[in-house]
């Protein structure tokens, strides 16, 4: 746009259909936008356990089946308690709501476990994260370190140290 120029533009509002369902082995191929090639190496071992009902791994998906966000619920943390982890939607949809769908998705999953409570952690750092969580119901109960192994995009490996807080949230 020159100076001293104004363009007027159109906004559209765009409305998608949206399902949450398992998260298979097939949709890795094109989860590129959730991580690095570890990162999606770790969420194939985790989709092995929900074989043995251990964890359950949900994906939110438009059009053509192709996920745009994934996350899981562990029940092997603690006792009577769904831990959600490995929440992401990609980038470019973030802020659209689709955090809170696939959020509440997981939540189902653990009230059809006869589960009473949904736990997570989120990085001291993350605010965003942190305030949708508030939305939703979460409740900070606990602050701890925590540290994962991060793969650099040159391929390295080093290990990531991080304060989380830790929310708590009552299912009814």
């Amino acid at each position: 746009m020159k100076a001293g120029t104004q363009e007027a533009l159109q906004v559209t509002d765009v409305v998608l259909s949206l399902a949450v369902r398992d998260l298979t082995h097939a949709d890795l191929a094109s989860l590129a936008w959730a991580g690095t090639p570890r990162h999606l190496a770790r969420v194939a071992e985790q989709l092995k356990r929900v074989q043995s009902r251990e964890v359950d791994y949900l994906a939110v998906c438009a059009f053509r089946d192709v996920p745009i966000a994934k996350g899981g619920v562990d029940y092997g943390v603690k006792d009577g308690v769904g831990t959600l982890w490995q929440l992401a939607v990609h980038p470019a949809l973030q802020s659209c709501g689709i955090g809170s769908i696939l959020i509440a998705g997981a939540e189902q999953r653990i009230r059809d476990r006869r589960l009473r409570y949904a736990e997570l952690s989120v990085e001291d750092g993350n605010s965003r994260a942190r305030a949708l969580y508030e939305r939703l119901g979460y409740v900070a109960y606990s602050h701890l370190p925590d540290a994962w192994d991060e793969q650099a995009p040159d391929g390295t490996v080093h290990r990531y140290e991080t304060m989380c807080t830790l929310m708590r949230k009552e299912l009814a």
